[in-house]
């Protein structure tokens, strides 16, 4: 008896979860569809320039003293040796505080996406939600994250209703006009988004 009770249940269970509703979105398109993320990538990316040319310049120059010291340092006196010596030292701790400061876990560049990304990805989010609870969706995936959808119908993507809820707060290009970011194929047959660039170049300092 229990068990046919058991089976009952898991049979009623498996309805219930069959019959709410999902769909998904693709958030690659919904950024590359808002002109305000292009304007704060781009300017990202300008930041970033500018600071990694700025570290390459100290680093350039202690590779210019330690060249010189290198050159002069059989008629140097032991304690001008040991005074150049730590003079470079302390200029590669400078040009590495400097690293850490800019493209660190917590550093300049990541304050500065935070400053103009994260307004950005709080809106869509919030209209993910509106939607959601508008059409009683019991989840939404996300095709760009990290969850890996093997196959999903057109029709449950989301993505276009979620451009125009944001619309109602900021601009995003009209619907008629909405393009998919474009894609590379890497070496290992994966895609990869073109507009991603600053976001490895932060990981990749990141690790340095």
């Amino acid at each position: 008896m229990k068990k046919i009770a058991f089976i009952l249940w898991a049979v009623l269970s498996t309805g219930v979860l069959f019959a709410q509703k999902y769909a998904y979105v693709d958030t690659d398109y919904i950024l590359s569809n808002i002109p305000e993320y292009s304007d704060a990538q781009d300017i990202l990316d300008e930041f970033a320039i500018k600071w990694q040319k700025e570290i390459e310049e100290k680093f350039a120059e202690i590779d210019q003293l330690y060249k010189a010291y290198q050159a002069e340092a059989v008629l140097l006196p032991e304690d001008m040796k040991k005074q150049r010596e730590n003079e470079i030292i302390q200029k590669e701790k400078e040009a590495k505080d400097l690293q850490k400061q800019r493209f660190g876990r917590e550093g300049d560049l990541f304050k500065k996406r935070q400053e103009l990304v994260q307004p950005i990805q709080e809106k869509i989010y919030n209209a993910i939600e509106t939607v959601a609870e508008i059409n009683n969706y019991a989840m939404v995936f996300d095709k760009a994250g990290s969850l890996s959808l093997i196959f999903a119908k057109d029709k449950y993507d989301i993505s276009d209703d979620i451009l125009d809820e944001v619309g109602s707060v900021m601009q995003t290009v009209r619907r008629e006009d909405r393009v998919r970011p474009a894609q590379t194929v890497t070496s290992s047959g994966q895609t990869q988004d073109n507009s991603q660039g600053v976001n490895k170049m932060i990981n990749k300092l990141k690790d340095q």
